[in-house]
């Protein structure tokens, strides 16, 4: 069975940026977000994949994602996908015994910067860095599926906080 553990924090600044070990560009796109359950598929760089995950929020959440041809990728994106595209820069950083996924987001959702840690357990501790701000992991409309829907670009003042 496929688990991802992982826990979602806004960013407060850019400090984490110097500590980046690498960057990769994606594109992604629903095919459904219907039920319990959203089917996606994702470019990065000259690779794809095909990702099945549970929709509820949460720190656990059942995840498969296969590896499947580029061409194809791009085909599905441009003729099969529901809704607009989500473009973002994904950035890994070190921080203590982990590394963190900075997600900064392009296009509709220009602006939101997301952190992410993958955990191997629930409550697993671990060292917060002093860029991380309030913790998402809970908050629906943080996750791709739900941007997918409703953007960045649309959220209220005081949805930003």
């Amino acid at each position: 069975m496929g688990l991802e553990i992982e826990r979602k924090f806004r960013v407060r600044d850019a400090r984490w940026r110097e500590a980046a070990v690498r960057e990769a560009a994606f594109v992604q796109a629903y095919l459904t977000q219907q039920g319990k359950s959203s089917i996606r598929v994702r470019t990065d760089g000259e690779q794809a994949y095909l990702n099945i995950k549970s929709v509820t929020p949460g720190r656990v959440r059942h995840e498969f994602q296969y590896a499947i041809p580029l061409a194809d990728a791009e085909e599905i994106l441009a003729n099969l996908c529901e809704g607009p595209q989500i473009a973002k820069r994904r950035y890994w950083v070190p921080y203590g015994e982990h590394t963190w996924e900075i997600d900064v987001f392009e296009g509709d959702n220009a602006g939101l910067v997301v952190a992410e840690i993958e955990l191997g357990e629930p409550d697993e501790t671990f060292e917060r860095p002093p860029w991380i701000g309030a913790e998402v992991t809970d908050e629906l409309r943080y996750y791709n599926a739900a941007l997918a829907r409703r953007p960045y670009c649309e959220w209220t003042a005081a949805e930003r906080g």
